[in-house]
């Protein structure tokens, strides 16, 4: 069975913009015990129409329940997870074995996947969910593509699904206590304030004088990110993961926004239909990131944290969303600003990506021409050889 391509959806329109760039299911989160709490999140009417939207062009989606879980959330879970299984979602994902239980009785049918958050690292432990009704174990970020075929080994029946790209938490598989004690916002609530990605500098108290005064870090004269790690990037891994038995290749980003999401699920699926990788490996230099780096999947590594800065931007600057075209004309929503002359690329799934054409004739909401794209998330025409849909992106190099 060929693998899984399953992107984030921190909304109903981020769902949208992943299915249309090739993304095979998507996960998810509600309104309650999701560990991305500040993502937009989907009401239950949001969620079942998201739903029998996925499943009328033949995607899945999943939905993140992830939290650890305290005795006061049982109240509701029962209820919740019944309201999951009727909505019809194609598996909830979890990390807590209290929730496990409950998913199992109360809602029988509905699948489940074991979140990384569980820290699944041997294969005893994946032998061990199977046997508690866990279809699908996602493992934790420590492992190698070695160790991954070892469990698929040993427990041929589950699915296995790993993260191939994205932002990776500093502590261990993203267990993290960091931002509850710096700014009372827990991590395993749903509630992380990325304080890990913070720049940080030491202040050290003279025992003998009492006096206080800051220590250089010699990385940067600004200070340092000493617990920022680098993005992971799998691309180039994909067959040898496949091959090790992964069947869903997973991108990390509900808080991202659509661009990001639309660059990189395009890179993966371009890479995954076989087309030239080098492609891909451009595209995903085209958006913001870290650092890239293959974390523990080829084997111990102690080279994970970006020192340099918080995050780099990308090659291109996002311009505008899409509409649709009319007359010679798309229709596109300003982002960022663009003038008369400048060459636009376009971001598309289709036969028009990383096709350019030059912005010779800009028209306002009311047809008068300007040389100026300069109000943001106005309505633009631009003058266009290619027919563009909606859902596409304009970009331009920097």
């Amino acid at each position: 069975m060929k693998a899984e391509l399953l992107a984030p959806a921190g909304s109903y329109a981020k769902m949208r913009t992943a299915l249309h760039f090739g993304a095979d299911a998507v996960y998810v989160g509600g309104k309650q015990f999701s560990l991305r709490a500040f993502a937009d999140n989907f009401s239950v009417d949001e969620l079942r129409e998201a739903t029998a939207y996925a499943h009328a062009i033949g995607k899945k989606i999943y939905l993140t329940a992830n939290v650890f879980a305290r005795n006061a959330d049982f109240c509701v879970l029962e209820s919740y997870f019944k309201t999951l299984e009727d909505v019809g979602v194609d598996a909830v994902i979890v990390s807590d074995p209290g929730v496990v239980y409950v998913v199992k009785h109360a809602a029988p049918s509905l699948a489940i996947h074991l979140s990384t958050q569980a820290n699944t690292t041997n294969k005893y432990a994946v032998k061990f969910w199977w046997e508690q009704g866990v279809s699908r174990v996602i493992l934790a970020r420590e492992l190698s593509i070695k160790e991954i075929a070892e469990i698929h080994e040993f427990v041929p029946e589950i699915e296995l699904e790993t993260f191939v790209h994205g932002a990776m938490c500093i502590s261990y598989s993203g267990r993290c206590l960091l931002s509850d004690y710096l700014d009372g916002r827990s991590s395993n609530r749903g509630a992380c304030v990325q304080s890990c990605r913070w720049r940080y500098e030491v202040r050290a108290l003279n025992a003998t004088n009492g006096h206080s005064e800051w220590l250089p870090m010699e990385e940067d004269e600004r200070g340092t990110y000493i617990f920022n790690s680098k993005d992971l990037n799998m691309l180039a891994y994909l067959q040898e993961l496949e091959r090790a038995g992964v069947c869903s290749f997973k991108i990390e980003g509900r808080m991202k926004s659509g661009y990001y999401l639309a660059t990189v699920i395009n890179a993966y699926r371009r890479a995954m239909d076989g087309e030239d990788l080098s492609v891909s490996e451009r595209e995903l230099l085209a958006v913001a990131h870290r650092e890239y780096t293959q974390a523990y999947m080829l084997g111990e590594n102690h080279e994970t944290v970006n020192y340099e800065d918080s995050q780099s931007r990308g090659d291109y600057l996002y311009i505008a969303d899409v509409l649709g075209t009319e007359n010679g004309y798309v229709m596109a929503e300003m982002r960022n600003r663009f003038h008369q002359g400048d060459v636009l690329e376009v971001l598309s799934p289709d036969g028009n990506f990383a096709k350019t054409f030059v912005a010779d004739e800009i028209l306002d909401r009311e047809g008068v021409r300007t040389d100026d794209a300069k109000r943001v998330q106005e309505i633009y025409l631009i003058k266009c050889p290619y027919e563009l849909h909606a859902g596409d992106y304009l970009r331009r190099k920097v």
